[in-house]
């Protein structure tokens, strides 16, 4: 990755920015922005395009994330933590493809979102069960318990103000910063761990990201709530405008008509 990224570098040093079809903007996050997403959609288009050639499900690239995160967590909790970034790092990867497939074969679906963003927040479930369980005899105990629950406020957050009309995105902290962060804590814990002289270094490390986490989630979770209430406040200050009511023509009085009178 590292030689790749020196290559991606040069070419876009050059003028030769890679093109990455299907490029949204609107889904760089403010910690990776234009230059790292384009670098990290670009290292794995190879994939895409054979993805793309086996016309695979994009459900079944969800369910693959979603066992990948599930065999992430399942090694953290049995202290193979190396095993457990690939694993982790090939979820996410999954998780960014199953959406882009899914978009370039027109398969894109209210359904298939439910089915992906549920899956999300299962994965995160597993990954931070299987952290809970390796640090279960440490005070870093805690440090998962608050990724935890940064992460689902900034999914929830974001849903509640969907449901409400409003787009609640954005933030230090979202799914792709969670799992770079915890990939990485999770890496450096291994490679403190294969010494015997730095094997003590292990769960700080991992707590330290999980730490980071859940006070960057939080942040992001609480400016969320914020923005949203004070979107909802002005929007009911708004005033009701005035509809003007259509006068309803009133019946004309009918004048009584005179008795007949009877002629003998």
């Amino acid at each position: 990755m590292a030689l790749m990224f020196g290559v991606y570098c040069v070419l876009c040093a050059t003028g030769r920015t890679p093109v990455i079809e299907g490029l949204d903007r609107r889904r760089f996050t403010e910690l990776f922005g234009p230059f790292l997403t384009r670098y990290i959609l670009w290292l794995i288009r190879p994939i895409e395009r054979a993805l793309l050639a086996t016309n695979v499900s994009p459900n079944t690239l969800t369910c693959m994330s979603l066992a990948g995160c599930a065999i992430a967590g399942a090694a953290i909790a049995t202290g193979h933590l190396a095993s457990a970034t690939w694993a982790y790092a090939l979820a996410g990867i999954l998780d960014i493809l199953d959406g882009r497939l899914a978009r370039a074969t027109n398969r894109s679906s209210i359904a298939g979102a439910l089915f992906d963003s549920v899956a999300d927040r299962w994965g995160e479930i597993f990954v931070f069960t299987g952290c809970a369980w390796y640090l279960r005899d440490s005070l870093w105990l805690l440090t998962v318990m608050g990724a935890l629950g940064g992460s689902m406020m900034v999914s929830y957050t974001r849903a509640r103000g969907e449901g409400l009309g409003l787009k609640l995105d954005g933030g230090t902290m979202q799914r792709a910063e969670r799992i770079v962060l915890v990939s990485l804590g999770t890496l450096i814990a291994a490679w403190l761990e294969a010494s015997p002289a730095t094997d003590a270094w292990g769960e700080p490390a991992l707590g330290i990201a999980l730490c980071a986490v859940g006070t960057a989630s939080a942040t992001t979770a609480v400016g969320r709530w914020i923005r949203g209430y004070r979107e909802l406040v002005a929007r009911e200050q708004m005033p009701t405008p005035i509809v003007a009511l259509r006068a309803t023509p009133k019946p004309k009085a009918q004048s009584p008509k005179p008795n007949a009178q009877l002629t003998g």
